[in-house]
């Protein structure tokens, strides 16, 4: 629908999304890439090869932090014209957490791009376009939109799915990585 976007895969709940998903980008030839952490694209071998497949390395100790580096890749591209779709899993982790991180939301919101959104259903045994959107910046009713696509999605470890609403800021995280 547009040269750029943002891509969520819900739900992750197992390494074998990463494989799964890599195999559905590749029968399709959709050119996604994704988020790493940056010190993964330094190992020997792996590093090469995560960016082959399309992983963008992100420091997530960076001043514009992740959403501000992923804004500057949509703005780069968009000034060169050139297509650039980023694929998140909108957890960040394979654990059930208390909903989702706000990082898919505010790159999407801050860049102006759409937001498409892919189910990964271990129960249908497919992975499917749902629907692209373009977010609105009311978190409530954007939410309220994607947690309507997304019902009855069944990943791998179904116990491990995180409820579709974004992570309550005021809430401290246990998973968060502090430096």
């Amino acid at each position: 629908p547009a040269q750029q976007g943002v891509l969520i895969v819900y739900p992750h709940t197992s390494n074998w999304d990463f494989v799964v998903m890599i195999l559905a980008k590749w029968s399709v030839g959709v050119q996604v890439r994704f988020w790493g952490k940056d010190k993964l694209f330094n190992i020997p071998l792996f590093g090469p090869w995560l960016s082959w497949v399309g992983g963008v390395p992100v420091d997530r100790t960076a001043p514009r932090g992740v959403v501000g580096q992923a804004v500057a890749h949509f703005e780069t591209a968009r000034a060169a014209g050139s297509y650039f779709w980023l694929g998140l899993s909108p957890e960040g982790t394979r654990k059930a957490l208390g909903g989702l991180r706000s990082g898919f939301y505010r790159t999407a919101v801050e860049a102006g791009v759409p937001l498409g959104l892919i189910k990964l259903d271990y129960a249908l045994k497919e992975v499917r376009v749902l629907d692209f959107i373009q977010l609105s910046g009311d978190e409530n009713a954007d939410m309220a939109r994607i947690a309507s696509v997304f019902q009855g999605v069944q990943g791998k470890v179904p116990a491990m799915a995180s409820p579709v609403r974004l992570l309550d800021p005021a809430v401290p995280r246990t998973d968060t990585i502090v430096r």
